[in-house]
C-alpha cells in the first residue's frame, strides 16, 4: 500500500469508537497500537480497515465497516433463532437492524437472558466451540433448603447421561424463604446443561436466565431489548478466543 492509499490510522481508531482522533494520536505516539503485529508510532500511517488487524493495548479493534455485534435479552418463551417454521416468536421479532445477523449459540425457549448476535462468522465459531471454553453465567431459581456443600459438589462434577459436567463457580445470589436464587458459571454448552446439572443434584430449576457470555454482561438490558456492543467489549471478545 502506498502512502496515498488507505485511511489514516487515527481516523480508523476513532471511527471504531476508541476515542477522539487526538486521543487516538496519543495512543499511537505512546506505542500502544499495533497493525498486523507491528507496533506503529507514526500518526500518518495509513491502513486498510477491511483487512488490517489492529490491536490497542493488546486488544483487537474491530474496524470492518459491515461487521456488527449486538447483545439482546431474549425473553422467556421466545425461540433462539432468527425465524421459526412453527410461527412462534423468535429473535427476529426484536431485531430492528438491516444487517443479516445470526445468533451465537442458543438458549432454551423457557430460558431468558443474554444472547449475542453478529455477522462475524469466525468470532461466532470460536465463541461456541468447546475448545475455547468461553464461560457463561446464569441465575437459576431453585427451591431449598440446600446443603452447605452443594457448591463443592457442583464444582467437583457430577455424571450425566452424556458424560461428566461441573460448574466453574457457584454461589447463593439471593434467598427469600425456600425460594433461592443461585449464580452458576460453566464453560460448556451442552443442551439444557444448567437444568440437567442442578436436577441431578436434587434441585430442579424453576426459572433460568443467562446474565453473562464471556466478558459481556447483560446488565440492565430489559427483556426484548437490544444494544450494540462497544469497541471495548468487541476487543474483549476477540481476546477471549485468541483473535
Amino acid at each position: 500500500m502506498s502512502d496515498n492509499e488507505g485511511v489514516r490510522l487515527q481516523k480508523v481508531l476513532a471511527d471504531a469508537g476508541i476515542g477522539s482522533r487526538r486521543h487516538c494520536e496519543e495512543l499511537i505516539g505512546e506505542g500502544r497500537v499495533t497493525v498486523d503485529g507491528k507496533r506503529v508510532f507514526r500518526f500518518g500511517e495509513r491502513v486498510d480497515p477491511e483487512r488490517a488487524v489492529i490491536h490497542v493495548d493488546g486488544k483487537r479493534v474491530e474496524t470492518r465497516a459491515e461487521t456488527r455485534y449486538y447483545a439482546i435479552n431474549k425473553p422467556r418463551g421466545v425461540v433462539s433463532t432468527m425465524s421459526d417454521e412453527r410461527g412462534r416468536k423468535s429473535l427476529a421479532d426484536y431485531v430492528e437492524v438491516p444487517e443479516r445477523l445470526f445468533h451465537v449459540g442458543r438458549l432454551d425457549t423457557d430460558t431468558e437472558g443474554l444472547i449475542l448476535l453478529t455477522n462475524d462468522g469466525e468470532l461466532s465459531h470460536r465463541l461456541t466451540h468447546p475448545s475455547f471454553g468461553v464461560a457463561k453465567t446464569y441465575l437459576a431459581e431453585i427451591h431449598g433448603p440446600i446443603p452447605r456443600d452443594l457448591g463443592k459438589r457442583l464444582r467437583a462434577g457430577v455424571t450425566l447421561d452424556d458424560g461428566p459436567a461441573k460448574a466453574d463457580k457457584f454461589r447463593i445470589f439471593d434467598q427469600v424463604g425456600k425460594r433461592i436464587l443461585v449464580e452458576i458459571t460453566l464453560h460448556e454448552g451442552r443442551k439444557h446443561i444448567v437444568r440437567r446439572l442442578l436436577k441431578e443434584v436434587g434441585f430442579p430449576v424453576q426459572q433460568l436466565a443467562r446474565t453473562e457470555f464471556g466478558p459481556i454482561k447483560l446488565g440492565n438490558l430489559s427483556p426484548g431489548g437490544m444494544r450494540a456492543l462497544t469497541a471495548r467489549e468487541i476487543g474483549e471478545l476477540y481476546k477471549a478466543v485468541g483473535l
